[in-house]
């Protein structure tokens, strides 16, 4: 499901004197099946943009067109529902937002209320829990007694019971070490591929970002400051510099070597196997 924001602008408490710009002027296109990630400081109006995808806040200036429906600023919008069922958000720290007594009236309750009939419900509760990695057993535990991972995962199986076109990552990996954070997104990838999803992933991290992402969205101070492929933004680094990011350890590591070698190598390495193979092809060529 194709996403297009056109001049969206935000203000929190406006009209008020705490009025806050916290967007303005954001236009970009999020097509159907891509996966984008949304990087930029805290404050740069990542989060802001995250909550106008599924109209959880909607724009005081300009439109969003979520699949065929267009959310246009000052008309009041009527039958949201779908819109929402359509794109599925997980925000920080999901797990906090379990509360039923078992996993799977947890994963059934926002199918449930959006119309699913109780056995459809659980039928997708079955298949979520998969998804996300968990044995079937799961299903039938309190929520509570699972270790910190186990129940992210099980919030995010609420989510995808959903069946949403559209997932939103805010940070999903946050609190969680680094083993724990690569299973996570390593998940998410392969939910995105087989079963075409459009994600859209909002990262403080670069090394995230390269490796996963078609195409990345750079905000800054309320305003989209560049957009491009992977290597279009960390080949810039002065872009991302300017505005207090860095490139990926990766690319940091291979300019040092470049350094050393006094020649640049033949294509910009976004992950650790993609300049561990260059580096083997180097070898390799001067044999």
């Amino acid at each position: 499901m194709d996403i297009k924001l056109r001049e969206v602008e935000y203000r929190y408490a406006a009209g008020t004197p705490f009025e806050r710009l916290a967007i303005t002027d954001v236009s970009f296109h999020i097509p159907s099946g891509e996966y984008v990630a949304i990087i930029g400081h805290t404050g740069s109006g990542k989060s802001t943009v995250l909550q106008h995808l599924n109209v959880l806040l909607k724009p005081l200036k300009g439109e969003i067109e979520i699949g065929r429906r267009t959310i246009v600023a000052g008309r009041k919008e009527k039958n949201l529902k779908d819109v929402r069922r359509r794109v599925g958000i997980v925000f920080q720290f999901p797990e906090h937002q379990l509360f039923e007594e078992t996993v799977e009236k947890d994963i059934c309750f926002g199918p449930f209320n959006f119309g699913v009939p109780m056995e459809q419900a659980k039928k997708r509760a079955r298949e979520a829990v998969q998804l996300v990695g968990l044995p079937e057993s799961v299903l039938e535990r309190s929520p509570f007694e699972l270790s910190g991972g186990q129940m992210r995962r099980v919030a995010i199986a609420g989510v995808l019971a959903m069946k949403p076109d559209v997932l939103v990552l805010d940070e999903p990996t946050a609190g969680l070490d680094p083993r724990g954070r690569h299973d996570m997104m390593e998940m998410f990838s392969s939910l995105q591929k087989k079963n075409g999803l459009t994600c859209v992933l909002v990262t403080h991290s670069m090394e995230d970002a390269a490796r996963y992402a078609d195409r990345i969205v750079m905000m800054h101070k309320g305003r989209v400051y560049k957009t491009g492929t992977p290597h279009d933004i960390f080949r810039d680094r002065d872009s991302l510099t300017a505005i207090g990011l860095d490139v990926p350890e990766t690319v940091r590591f291979q300019r040092l070597m470049e350094a050393q070698l006094g020649r640049p190598l033949s294509r910009l390495c976004l992950t650790p196997e993609e300049l561990a193979e260059e580096l083997s092809r180097m070898r390799r060529e001067s044999l």
